[in-house]
């Protein structure tokens, strides 16, 4: 039971944090159920362990050459770039340059250990040479609109080929269960859950119980928010992906 492996022993082991069943936790099913959307979803958005990259191959339709976009999958978070497709140094044709570099390193079998720096820096050569004179796919995506745009169409592809994007896809906890074990979604989710109690019982602020007891709901609540701060923090200093940059 202490390892969550659905979203309901999820929020099970994060009321048990709060104290529950020893204290009783007056938060409803319902606010339960939206502060662990709430929970996944910051998740998912920031923590670089609930996405992987991955690639995904689409059949070209007749439909997106003339839209000039494909739609892609609700689980893609993020489009890095198309591959395949055009002139590319990297092919197999007779003429390629990059083809007879490689096909005479077939008969270097003798001093290739004295040669490979000087290898690897024709290498970087050419593909500085190709990007600068051969175009890229300008791509824009957007999460919301669940589609890729090609600014300047598909080129000479035609209906039924393939191409390969080269994307950030979240993990799904429904196929990957150990998501809902994850240590930081759990201490998220049950400082949500303690900002929503702390956020019930503050129209209770000052009523005094039998026993003398005195409820002090802005006490919780301010703590849930100091405590939501410091993993906001630690999200996004420890977990999350760093930006792509370029230098030059």
């Amino acid at each position: 039971m202490a390892k969550p492996t659905t979203r309901a022993t999820l929020q099970e082991y994060c009321l048990r944090a709060l104290g529950s069943p020893v204290i009783e936790i007056n938060v409803d099913d319902d606010q339960i159920e939206d502060r662990t959307d709430d929970a996944i979803q910051f998740y998912q958005e920031f923590h670089s362990d609930a996405v992987i990259r991955t690639y995904l191959k689409h059949e070209l339709t007749a439909t997106d050459i003339t839209n000039n976009y494909i739609t892609v999958s609700d689980n893609v978070t993020a489009v890095m770039q198309m591959l395949g497709g055009g002139g590319q140094s990297s092919g197999s044709s007779l003429f390629d340059m990059g083809y007879h570099m490689r096909l005479n390193d077939v008969f270097m079998t003798q001093g290739m250990a004295t040669q490979i720096q000087n290898y690897e820096q024709s290498l970087q050569h050419l593909s500085l040479i190709e990007h600068s004179l051969n175009s890229v796919e300008h791509l824009r995506f957007s999460r919301h609109m669940n589609r890729l745009h090609m600014d300047e169409g598909f080129g000479d592809r035609v209906a039924g080929e393939f191409i390969i994007i080269e994307a950030m896809s979240i993990i799904d906890p429904g196929t990957y269960a150990d998501v809902y074990n994850d240590l930081y979604l759990k201490k998220y989710l049950t400082a949500l859950i303690k900002r929503q109690w702390g956020a019930n019982m503050m129209k209770f602020e000052g009523f005094q119980l039998p026993g003398g007891i005195t409820m002090n709901g802005r006490q919780m609540f301010d703590d849930a928010i100091e405590e939501l701060r410091e993993l906001d923090e630690e999200c996004r200093l420890t977990w999350m992906a760093p930006d792509n940059f370029l230098m030059g």
